[in-house]
């Protein structure tokens, strides 16, 4: 048997982004520890919190849906903190442009799984 929302592609993504994120904000400054930092780990962080949340509501396709929205609103505000992050000079040019790339992949698999909530239901 599965771990659930741990075996979601999406959700294995989302996780080692999150990591990711974690790892270039150790080099962040001091300064920005409560701005910035807690931010962009914040939401990173939070989509795959939504995504679990959302796998155990997913009984209940407009609940799953919407947690789901949830995941996709932050996965879209984690790209802007990934903006800020690159006009401060704080990650260069060719980590953004992965993290970006990933972040967006994220946000169309949550997109698909807005559309498509019966997809998820639980098998009896």
């Amino acid at each position: 048997m599965g771990e659930g929302f741990k075996d979601l592609k999406v959700y294995k993504m989302a996780y080692q982004c999150a990591n990711d994120v974690f790892e270039v904000t150790k080099c962040f400054p001091k300064d920005e520890r409560y701005s910035l930092t807690d931010q962009i780990r914040r939401s990173s962080r939070s989509v795959c919190a939504n995504i679990a949340e959302a796998y155990r509501k997913r009984i209940y396709p407009n609940h799953f849906r919407s947690k789901i929205s949830d995941a996709d609103a932050e996965c879209s505000e984690t790209l802007v903190w990934l903006d800020f992050s690159r006009d401060c000079s704080y990650i260069s040019k060719k980590q953004h442009k992965i993290l970006i790339k990933r972040y967006q992949q994220i946000g169309k698999m949550l997109g698909i799984m807005i559309q498509n909530p019966k997809k998820f239901l639980p098998r009896k």
